[in-house]
C-alpha cells in the first residue's frame, strides 16, 4: 500500500514538472531572459529528480531477496546523492550564463507573458510539494522528500524571478536579469549541499536519528531490559537495530525466546519499517 501510494505520487510530481519545462522554456526563449531560462534549467533537473524518485521508490518498496537480504531501501538514499549532483550541475551552469549577460546585457523581451509563468510554476509546485512532503513523511521516504525539497526550492526561486520580471518591466533595469539568476543559482547550490548531506549519510551505515535511539532505549528500559551493544543504521525508509540481551543463567530457550519476540513485537509497533536483531547471553 504504501509503495503503491509513493509511486503515484512521484508520478504526479513527473508530469507536473514536464508541463512547467515546457512553459519555462517556451517564454525564456522567446525573451531571451536568463533568469526565466536558469528557471526551465531548473525544472528540468526537477524533472530529472522526479523520474529518478520514481524509480527509486518503486525498486525500495521491493522485499528482500537473496542478493538484498536487508532489503532495498538504500536505493532511495542513492536517488538522493544522484539528484544532489544533478542539481549542482544546473547552478553552474547558471552562474557561467548570468556572468556572461553581467559583461554583455541584453534586453529582455516580453516580460508580462514571464511574469505569468513564474507564477503559475510557484502555484502549482507549491501545491505539488505540499503532496509530495506529506507521503515522504507517511512512508518516510527520502527520494520523496528530496523530490519535494525541489519543488519547494522551485516555489521560491519562481517567487522570487516573478518579482525581479516585474520590476524590470516597471524600471527597465535590465541588469536584474543576471542579478536575479545569480541569486536563483545560490539557492540551488544551498539545495544540493543539504541534499547531499541528508541522502549520502546512511551509505555510510550512519545511526538512525537521535530522537529515534533514544525512544528505542526508553521502551527496551520500559520493558526491563538489560542490555549492552545497542547498534543501529538506517538505509531510506527502513531501519535496522541490534543488541545484546543479558537473560538469566540456566533459563531455558521457550522463556527467552518469548522474551525476544516481546520486545521484538514493541518495537514494531512504535516504528515503521523496523528490523530488531536480539543476541541473548547469560548474565555473569
Amino acid at each position: 500500500m504504501a509503495s503503491t501510494l509513493k509511486t503515484k505520487t512521484a508520478r504526479l510530481s513527473v508530469m507536473s514538472n514536464s508541463l512547467l519545462i515546457i512553459m519555462k522554456l517556451t517564454v525564456g526563449l522567446l525573451s531571451n531572459s536568463v533568469s526565466i531560462l536558469s528557471e526551465a534549467i531548473h525544472s528540468s533537473l526537477d524533472l530529472v529528480a522526479a523520474i529518478i524518485a520514481y524509480f527509486a521508490v518503486r525498486v525500495s518498496g521491493n522485499p528482500a531477496d537473496e542478493r538484498h537480504p536487508y532489503g532495498h531501501g538504500k536505493t532511495e538514499n542513492v536517488s538522493g546523492v544522484i539528484e544532489a549532483i544533478l542539481i549542482f550541475i544546473a547552478s553552474t551552469w547558471i552562474i557561467i550564463e548570468a556572468i556572461r549577460k553581467l559583461i554583455h546585457p541584453e534586453k529582455p523581451g516580453v516580460l508580462g507573458l514571464g511574469v505569468l509563468v513564474m507564477a503559475i510554476s510557484a502555484v502549482i509546485n507549491t501545491l505539488v510539494s505540499r503532496r509530495l512532503y506529506k507521503v515522504a513523511h507517511m512512508t518516510d521516504s527520502v527520494a520523496l522528500e528530496a523530490d519535494a525539497l525541489h519543488l519547494k526550492t522551485d516555489v521560491i526561486t519562481s517567487a522570487g524571478v516573478a518579482v525581479g520580471l516585474s520590476l524590470m518591466w516597471i524600471t527597465g533595469w535590465h541588469i536584474l536579469d543576471p542579478i536575479i539568476a545569480l541569486g536563483v543559482a545560490m539557492l540551488i547550490i544551498y539545495e544540493s549541499y543539504m541534499l547531499l548531506k541528508k541522502a549520502f549519510s546512511p551509505l555510510l551505515d550512519t545511526a538512525i536519528a537521535p530522537d529515534e535511539l533514544a525512544k528505542v532505549e526508553a521502551l527496551l528500559k520500559e520493558m526491563n531490559a538489560t542490555y549492552h551493544s545497542l547498534r543501529s543504521r538506517a538505509a531510506g525508509h527502513q531501519r535496522f537495530v541490534e543488541f545484546h540481551l543479558e537473560v538469566p543463567a540456566g533459563e531455558t530457550i521457550e522463556v527467552i525466546h518469548r522474551q525476544c519476540d516481546l520486545i521484538e513485537e514493541r518495537l514494531e509497533r512504535e516504528f515503521r519499517d523496523i528490523s530488531v536483531v536480539i543476541h541473548p547471553e547469560p548474565k555473569n
